[in-house]
């Protein structure tokens, strides 16, 4: 006898496209605190499918899905330097790489999300892993 699955509607869901994935994203990154949140500056949210070429040359990455995430732009302690021609920090999340993160463990795609965003940040400028630990329980 056949079973059926009473507890979503898996069978017509599909994975999150770009766009939802960045509401997911714009989401994560306002639930965490502001005085984190502050050290980013006016932060780009970009998010892609996997690295771009030269992205995944330069890190050395074995396969695409090494890389769930990337921060760009320039630290606390850089950002006084007398230089012309920067950017904004720019946070790229890499969809594709979350999506099979997100399928191989038990937590949600939103913790994930968080993680990753935090982690960015907080590598970029020098926090401790248990910094961005208590940020992240702080955001939940």
């Amino acid at each position: 006898m056949a079973r059926m699955d009473q507890t979503n509607d898996w069978g017509r869901a599909y994975s999150p496209s770009l766009v939802e994935f960045e509401s997911l994203a714009r989401e994560a990154y306002a639930r965490l605190p502001d005085a984190f949140r502050s050290l980013t500056g006016e932060v780009i949210i970009k998010l892609d499918d996997f690295p771009s070429e030269e992205i995944f040359e330069d890190m050395a990455l074995e396969t695409p899905f090494d890389l769930l995430g990337l921060f760009e732009g320039r630290g606390i302690g850089e950002r006084f330097a007398l230089e012309t021609g920067d950017f904004p920090n720019r946070i790229t999340l890499y969809r594709r790489a979350i999506l099979d993160y997100w399928a191989e463990h038990e937590e949600t795609l939103g913790d994930i999300i968080t993680h990753v965003l935090i982690h960015e940040i907080g590598h970029h400028f020098g926090l401790s892993d248990d910094d961005m630990e208590q940020i992240e329980e702080a955001a939940e």
